[in-house]
């Protein structure tokens, strides 16, 4: 979208232009100065309407890349989430069978487990 102060700056550098030459041909100094003055405004005008497409381009663009980035992250989450799930199921079905075949070593591994937990909980005294 071309914003207004370049359409408005295009109109005043051609129109600037015209009186400056204007003024050459018929030999006014003033007119000749005018329109020179008009013109550089015209270019300003221009450059500063640029300038804010520019930004409004960029501000775009990075509005379009966060959005982007947020969605890719919201995706590899829900994935994460459906994983572990997966992995939970397995990683108790795991356990479940190895408590079943040594149900001894199960109980001596979670009495360590307990063993540690109050020494790091309570510490020695």
């Amino acid at each position: 979208m071309v914003d207004t102060d370049r359409i408005v700056g295009g109109a005043k550098e051609a129109l600037g232009k015209v009186q400056g030459a204007a003024g050459d041909v018929v030999g006014s100094n003033r007119d000749s100065v005018e329109g020179r003055f008009r013109d550089a405004q015209g270019q300003a005008q221009n450059a500063y309407g640029q300038a804010k497409d520019t930004a409004r381009d960029v501000a775009d663009r990075a509005s379009d890349y966060a959005s982007d980035a947020y969605d890719r992250a919201g995706d590899y989450a829900s994935d994460a989430y459906e994983r572990s799930g997966s992995y939970l199921r397995e990683g108790r079905a795991a356990v479940g069978a190895r408590v079943e075949e040594n149900p001894m070593v199960a109980l001596l591994i979670a009495g360590a487990v307990g063993y540690g937990l109050a020494l790091l909980v309570h510490g020695r005294r």
